[in-house]
């Protein structure tokens, strides 16, 4: 198996610690619209804390935890702004807040790297 480049590497663990650190910044205004959504966007930047470091340690688990942590925040900013959450009405006018258009650039790029990694990984077999 070829190791993954140093590059794609440390990219997304910024990608993710990124993805993180938005929703933690974010989570005292969630937890005022919807608890379980503060509650959900503090286990993001703890989730992502986890994925980063594991893979910074070159660990499996790492890139699927960033992989579900990454996906399911892209999914939620979609729903919320579309369908709704539970509790919550959609916002159908809040798609380019900026933190939030940042937090789908990490998200992406992060997901971005993911496939990367994984065809790295697939072309070493």
């Amino acid at each position: 198996m070829r190791p993954i480049s140093p590059a794609v590497k440390w990219l997304a663990i910024a990608a993710i610690l990124a993805t993180g650190l938005i929703h933690l910044l974010e989570a005292k205004d969630s937890f005022s619209e919807a608890t379980y959504k503060g509650a959900l966007f503090v286990a993001n930047g703890v989730g992502a804390a986890a994925a980063a470091y594991g893979i910074r340690g070159e660990r499996d688990w790492g890139w699927w935890l960033g992989f579900l942590i990454a996906a399911g925040s892209l999914l939620g900013y979609v729903a919320s702004r579309t369908i709704g959450l539970p509790a919550l009405p959609a916002e159908p006018d809040a798609w380019l807040e900026p933190m939030g258009v940042a937090s789908l650039v990490s998200e992406a790029l992060f997901l971005i790297l993911f496939v990367t990694s994984r065809r790295a990984r697939t072309e070493a077999a």
